[in-house]
């Protein structure tokens, strides 16, 4: 029996926090990904944390392009994690170098990653490490990891983010998902999540919301390291998990409607959908 979501609206969310006064009042957000093919991707989930007013952003990618990312996005502090070969992120060495960085307010763990073996080392590695205040978003990579080790999530419970698609949710569960809807909720309840995927938001207990908004071209490359930049700058800046992850879902689709309106159904960029964040926020939210 397929679900019917309720509208994720503004009018119906609860208020974002208030922006303060400098960047130390919006939080800390830490994306770890970017292997050495993919680096674009933890680039893309960063911006988009700082489009919706996160205050500071470290990105912990493969040490070869580290410095060039460095350079493209100045606005972050760029930590290069040891490889594996190929150019993956070692999942050893990286949850080493990165001890000392995850008291945040929200890491956002696995775009850009490409390596199941080597992520799900760095997730049995780094979760335990995670401090208690701080909540994780898997995504990509990261959520194959954990749909291996399922164990892995148990940490995190509570305070754990997911954003699948069909397949990704299908994984998580052991099982084929028809109807995303049922499945994104099915995922909700068994890692205690939230969990955001089409344009829905699932959360433990069977609630799901979804967003009258979006289109075709939200399917597009690195349109979902967006969201998950988002929903990381979001609760960085002290939004509570569900709501923070619903108002990024609006925020995500809705910029996909107004590059639909002004560029065509399809073919916009998955950095422009970024760069319409702030716009729609301070229209929805008065931010």
């Amino acid at each position: 029996m397929t679900s019917t979501p309720e509208p994720i609206e503004p009018g119906g969310l609860v208020p974002l926090p208030p922006p303060g006064h400098g960047k130390r009042d919006r939080g800390d957000v830490l994306v770890v990904g970017g292997a050495a093919k993919t680096p674009g991707a933890a680039a893309l989930t960063g911006i988009a944390a700082l489009r919706v007013g996160a205050g500071r952003l470290t990105l912990g990618v493969a040490a070869s392009v580290a410095p060039s990312l460095a350079v493209a996005l100045p606005e972050a502090g760029v930590l290069g994690l040891p490889e594996a070969s190929g150019g993956s992120v070692a999942g050893r060495g990286a949850a080493d170098a990165l001890a000392d960085e995850l008291d945040v307010d929200c890491i956002v763990l696995g775009p850009g990653l490409d390596e199941p073996d080597e992520t799900g080392e760095l997730l049995a590695r780094v979760i335990p490490a995670i401090p208690e205040r701080t909540r994780v978003l898997l995504d990509a990579f990261a959520l194959g990891a954990l749909g291996n080790r399922p164990e892995l999530a148990e940490p995190l419970r509570g305070r754990l983010i997911l954003t699948p698609n069909a397949a990704e949710a299908s994984r998580l569960l052991g099982a084929e998902v028809d109807d995303l809807a049922d499945g994104l909720l099915r995922v909700a309840d068994r890692y205690d999540a939230v969990v955001s995927g089409g344009g829905m938001v699932a959360e433990p207990g069977g609630r799901l919301r979804g967003v009258p908004a979006g289109g075709p071209g939200l399917g597009t490359s690195g349109s979902g390291d967006v969201l998950a930049g988002a929903i990381g700058g979001l609760i960085a800046r002290g939004a509570e998990t569900a709501e923070a992850t619903c108002w990024a879902t609006y925020l995500h689709a809705r910029a996909g409607d107004r590059l639909a309106e002004r560029i065509g159904p399809l073919g916009f960029l998955a950095r422009e959908l970024a760069d319409e964040l702030p716009l729609v926020l301070a229209r929805s939210a008065n931010a």
